[in-house]
């Protein structure tokens, strides 16, 4: 299962606002070591050395094709493939920065608490996520896949929403931090194009279920899926079309 780097960037500014918006709530002067932990393509990471230029910033991502593309546009900066749920630090951090990716990692009870431990006292481990896994975009899934009659073929990709409500997260960092900020944001997402919601979870969320698929259940899978999404996220009279999508942010500082 391999990412596109394009698909995911044709949506690069609304996917930049919260990554923007969890920057702002980071309450540190001159971080001497930041890790980006799942950094994609690299366009967030930008923003990080804009912020701080005299850290010492490290892209970490499993995809090959995001780090090609990254490396490309910032050589600069060092990139590393690594997986963020087995992913151990040589030294203390100053910043542990994760924008949209940990909700891909499982067992968040222990995720969450060995990231805090990579910090240095006072350290800062900056998460978003995205928390809308109860919405059309991704319940739509199966029904799709009913429609496309290979049900059985994605039975093994379903599983409970991989996010938790803020108060778990404040169960599960609290007790090792010396400051903790959990909060939500519902973004109302005007998007512009043919189908654009179908186009965002395609180039995210909808690709392990057309991964999983044999080349030729993936167009009818597709398919219908494009006209369920089209039908629950209709274009407005403007042309634009509406994406709510709640985001869940935290920043924890490392007692």
């Amino acid at each position: 299962m391999s990412w596109d780097p394009q698909r995911y960037l044709n949506f690069a500014g609304p996917r930049l606002r919260p990554a923007l918006d969890l920057l702002a709530r980071v309450d540190l002067e001159a971080p001497e070591s930041v890790v980006d932990l799942g950094c994609g393509p690299g366009n967030v990471t930008t923003y990080l050395r804009q912020r701080w230029p005299q850290a010492n910033i490290l892209g970490l991502d499993n995809s090959p094709e995001m780090l090609a593309t990254a490396r490309a546009s910032m050589p600069e900066i060092r990139w590393h493939n690594a997986d963020a749920s087995t992913w151990i630090s040589d030294t203390p951090l100053s910043l542990i920065y994760s924008n949209a990716a940990l909700h891909w990692v499982s067992d968040h009870a222990q995720l969450f608490p060995r990231l805090l431990t990579q910090l240095r006292p006072g350290g800062v481990l900056a998460v978003q996520m995205p928390r809308n896994f109860g919405r059309k975009t991704h319940t739509l899934v199966r029904q799709a896949a009913a429609k496309a009659g290979v049900t059985q073929q994605l039975q093994h990709l379903y599983r409970p929403p991989p996010t938790h409500t803020p108060e778990t997260y404040y169960d599960i960092l609290a007790p090792h931090c010396r400051r903790l900020d959990i909060w939500e944001t519902d973004y109302l997402q005007v998007l512009r194009g043919e189908n654009p919601v179908a186009e965002w979870t395609g180039g995210s969320w909808l690709r392990p279920f057309v991964a999983a698929l044999a080349a030729e259940d993936r167009p009818g899978f597709v398919a219908a899926y494009r006209q369920l999404i089209a039908e629950a996220y209709p274009r407005r009279s403007d042309g634009s079309t509406l994406l709510p999508y709640l985001r869940l942010f935290i920043v924890a500082t490392r007692a």
